[in-house]
């Protein structure tokens, strides 16, 4: 199974290589539907060429965002037009087994719209949070709203990361991945306690 795996990102990297802002653009697109792209390895390779000179940052960055929010966007039909039974029937056909389904949806009531924003950092979630959405029958308007900032705080991190890291970008990029999870609940449980001190001391001085 590794070796399909590596043989995919090999292939992908060679896409981009060759094809530049073009390969990004398609191969981000397919992986946010649910294709086996490896997405922050592509992106953290994107901002290694921007290293070296071979592709420039905002493009990239541009090319990135509108890549991701394209795959979005075909997610966020499908699941509005056909609902839930056809990623069920059909979804093992693009690597969304019933398992990732229930981890989605456990994520949408753990954490609501956010669940789209914050989503694209995880593996597994950010390729049917736009499913959800549209099975969900959000308003396009809403979706959008919620859909772009991740797009683009995703993108800026992997891109920017690329840059900085340089030729050590595949090491970097597999350690972060492999504690992109924890790293997210951390942030997340340190802003929920910041927020909940500040409100409960509001709170004491309305009391006093």
């Amino acid at each position: 199974m590794q070796g399909v795996e590596d043989l995919i990102e090999e292939n992908i990297l060679s896409v981009i290589t060759h094809y530049g802002y073009i390969g990004i653009f398609g191969s981000l697109a397919l992986g946010i539907l649910g294709l086996p792209v490896p997405d922050e390895i592509l992106m953290t390779f994107s901002g290694y060429l921007i290293s070296k000179g071979e592709l420039q940052y905002f493009p990239t960055l541009l090319i990135s965002v509108l890549g991701s929010l394209l795959g979005m966007s075909v997610s966020y039909l499908i699941g509005h037009k056909f609902g839930y039974p056809l990623l069920v029937k059909h979804g093992a056909k693009i690597h969304i087994t019933k398992e990732k389904l229930e981890h989605a949806e456990q994520w949408f009531k753990r954490f609501g719209k956010f669940a789209v924003t914050i989503g694209y950092f995880i593996p597994g979630v950010r390729h049917l949070t736009a499913y959800f959405a549209g099975i969900s029958k959000w308003p396009s308007r809403t979706f959008f709203l919620y859909a772009a900032p991740g797009a683009v705080i995703w993108a800026l991190t992997f891109n920017t990361l690329g840059i900085v890291v340089g030729e050590h970008w595949r090491e970097v990029t597999e350690t972060i991945h492999r504690y992109l999870l924890l790293a997210l609940f951390v942030v997340i449980a340190a802003v929920a306690a910041i927020w909940g001190i500040k409100w409960f001391g509001k709170l004491r001085i309305k009391v006093k």
